[in-house]
């Protein structure tokens, strides 16, 4: 968002440092010019905001249709860090050693503190932050995905702006056979924070949430999921102001369009259930 320059240059700097291979980097200005950068550093910048998925998507798109011109692509936030300098070659190595791997997650933790924060783990099993394991989704700003991923189920859903974007990808993507791995050992340093820090947060959740259903459930599914995620968000007593834009999202996700709808096959529901997380919660 061009706000976070210091930050932005210790990323590329910790980028930069890593071993093996130099690693080609894209910076995308997502309708903000984009500080200056080292040399060597290609950097886009778009006139309007178009979202954290539509921003990465330009992203994938400058290194090739689907980023068919590189192997691996590694997506992190602006105010992140790599901590260590082995992460990439450990991404290449975890790609080349399993076919079917498709997205690797890594975990994130606060750079004073040490601390993996819960909804920072791609599971519900999320006591334990330091174990590994396959998983259903991933974390946005934070991963790395085999780029024939995007050439056979597409990239992310540009309309979802906000929230629920990584999910929606991860689903077309176990419902075509990859797999996703949550790796404790890769981590990005990044300042611990609340999602409902951004305005939009409980309307986009809401509204994205019903759009995640109606775009890749089984039809039985769709109403089961989202009556889960309505008793959940009760229970979790909002504020009078974020439960109103709640409501009012969930219900401009069945109002509004979702996009194409593909649902992922009952052998993928089962997949995702045997991974520990059915696909109704």
């Amino acid at each position: 968002m061009g706000n976070r320059p210091e930050e932005l240059r210790a990323l590329l700097d910790s980028v930069a440092k890593q071993d093996g291979d130099p690693v080609e980097v894209v910076v995308v200005g997502n309708g903000a010019p984009v500080p200056d950068v080292p040399v060597g550093v290609r950097t886009v910048e778009l006139p309007e905001n178009l979202g954290i998925p539509g921003g990465r998507n330009v992203g994938i798109e400058a290194f090739g249709p689907s980023g068919r011109d590189v192997d691996i692509l590694l997506f992190l936030d602006d105010d992140g860090l790599l901590p260590e300098h082995d992460t990439a070659e450990l991404c290449r190595r975890a790609f080349a050693d399993d076919a079917r791997l498709g997205i690797v997650s890594f975990r994130i933790a606060d750079p004073d503190t040490g601390v993996t924060q819960r909804r920072h783990v791609p599971r519900l099993r999320a006591a334990d932050p330091m174990r590994s394991s396959r998983v259903t989704t991933f974390l946005g700003g934070a991963n790395a995905v085999r780029t024939r991923v995007f050439a056979e189920v597409g990239t992310l859903p540009d309309a979802f702006f906000y929230a629920h974007e990584e999910t929606d990808l991860a689903w077309r993507a176990l419902d075509a056979g990859w797999l996703i791995d949550y790796r404790s050992d890769l981590v990005l340093f990044h300042p611990t924070t609340a999602p409902s820090r951004h305005a939009v947060y409980h309307r986009m959740v809401a509204r994205n949430r019903v759009w995640l259903a109606r775009r890749n459930l089984p039809a039985p599914l769709v109403p089961v999921y989202l009556g889960v995620w309505l008793a959940l968000t009760l229970l979790r007593r909002p504020s009078i102001p974020a439960l109103k834009a709640w409501f009012g999202g969930f219900g401009e996700g069945w109002r509004t369009d979702c996009g194409p709808r593909r649902p992922m096959r009952w052998r993928t529901v089962w997949r995702l259930t045997r991974l520990g997380r059915p696909p109704i919660i």
